[in-house]
């Protein structure tokens, strides 16, 4: 929504008062003051204590989540016992979220990783949202990230091959009503890709 100086004023005093900057950012876009939905990723998360000991076990789960309870605490040089704590103490904390398996993509014929820059028609709460809900759908998309800058959000998509990301541009993400403009990048090759955290 468009802002005049009043009404930022306005919204300054609100947010000391009843914290509403956790619902909103304020930001200049095409010259315009305006307010957008505060995603979900920046609102304010409680960080956990961990120690080293910690560190050290996520490290190796991250590294090979099959390992097991005992391949852990011969590694780090534990009991079994206090492993096993921290190990559901850091699961029940949300520290670990879950365990997957990674896929490998060219062995499964998904050759193809495009990251597209989506403007919306407006930064509007609704737009926002029903363009979420729409991209949280579609498979293809395995990260969308609402982003500032000139654009909107960036998206990574996985496909087999340019025909497959043609059919996709056309039949799924430029014919929602909230796009306005999509920019695509194509990659010609992959030099980093990992999930390890570094901690």
């Amino acid at each position: 929504m468009l802002l005049n100086k009043k009404i930022l004023f306005l919204l300054i005093i609100l947010a000391k008062i009843y914290s509403v900057q956790s619902l909103f950012c304020i930001c200049k876009k095409k010259n315009n003051l305006i307010a957008v939905p505060k995603p979900a990723c920046l609102t304010p998360v409680s960080i956990m204590t961990i120690d080293e000991t910690d560190k050290k076990i996520l490290r190796l789960l991250q590294e090979d989540a099959h390992l097991t309870l005992k391949d852990i605490s011969n590694q780090i040089n534990l009991s079994l016992t206090p492993v096993h704590d921290r190990v559901k103490r850091l699961e029940k904390e949300g520290i670990i979220e879950k365990y997957v398996s990674i896929l490998n993509k060219k062995k499964l014929g998904k050759n193809l990783t495009v990251y597209c820059q989506v403007t919306l028609v407006k930064q509007t709460f609704d737009i926002s949202e029903g363009f979420n809900q729409s991209i949280l759908n579609l498979p293809e998309v395995v990260e969308c990230n609402f982003v500032s800058g000139s654009f909107d959000y960036m998206l990574k998509i996985v496909l087999p091959d340019m025909e497959s990301y043609h059919h996709f541009h056309q039949k799924k993400l430029s014919i929602l009503s909230e796009v306005s403009l999509i920019n695509s990048f194509f990659v010609i090759s992959e030099v980093k890709s990992t999930t390890v955290l570094a901690i």
